[in-house]
């Protein structure tokens, strides 16, 4: 593409690696952009919702005049796949951090599991992990839960629109869940092993899908920068 496509307006899809924040995608591209395109320093880029580092998967990034449809993009439904840990739970609900409890599993089975699943279909109240960019009082949610500070965190609405078990093979679970803006995985994770009597945390996340943009379709982000070379 020309440089005045790009200014015009894109949506690129990018496949996030593991261990990379969503800034750091953006920071890449615009890098490149700018060196090997020749785009001017101050063009606009930005992504239409954050991935954690230790997901992977779609992330959409606008260019020029397209990043005013960032907040539309941001509103539109996700689909994510990922792995359960049953048994367990962590601070930050995932593998940012140790294993803080451990909890019996020997009375969950597949009827348990798929009965659980149901109860969070449709409109929940969801409470973000307190490891997230929230800010609260005027400090990100996980300053405080680094520094060892306790806050109250108020449950927000959400909506699960599917949530499949894809695989069972204790302790872990695979799932597909499709839902809306807003909604925390990671809790997601957290609750449902709470339902089930026991805990879990998040061991892996994949991004596939913002409303009808497929992770199929997306860019290697190594690949898209090596293909200005």
């Amino acid at each position: 593409m020309t440089p005045e496509e790009y200014l015009e307006g894109q949506v690129l899809l990018i496949d996030k690696p593991l261990h990379w924040s969503s800034f750091q995608a953006v920071n890449k591209l615009k890098y490149t952009l700018i060196n090997k395109v020749g785009l001017p320093k101050k063009f606009k880029i930005g992504h239409a919702g954050t991935l954690d580092p230790l997901a992977t998967g779609l992330l959409l990034i606008c260019t020029g005049k397209f990043t005013k449809r960032i907040s539309e993009l941001q509103g539109q439904a996700k689909e994510y796949t990922g792995t359960f840990y049953i048994g367990a739970t962590t601070p930050s609900y995932d593998l940012e951090t140790e294993i803080d409890h451990t909890f019996p599993t020997a009375h969950i089975d597949v009827n348990l599991i798929q009965e659980t699943v149901s109860q969070f279909l449709g409109e929940i109240d969801q409470k973000p992990p307190v490891f997230s960019a929230i800010k609260k009082d005027g400090k990100r949610l996980y300053e405080h839960a680094r520094a060892g500070e306790e806050v109250e965190i108020a449950a927000r609405k959400t909506t699960i629109h599917e949530f499949e078990i894809t695989r069972i093979a204790l302790p872990e679970i695979d799932f597909r869940v499709v839902c809306s803006k807003g909604t925390y995985i990671r809790s997601l994770a957290f609750d449902f092993g709470k339902a089930l009597h026991s805990g879990a945390h998040l061991t892996a996340l994949r991004r596939t899908k913002i409303g009808d943009y497929d992770v199929k379709n997306a860019f290697d982000i190594t690949e898209f920068v090596n293909s200005f070379e």
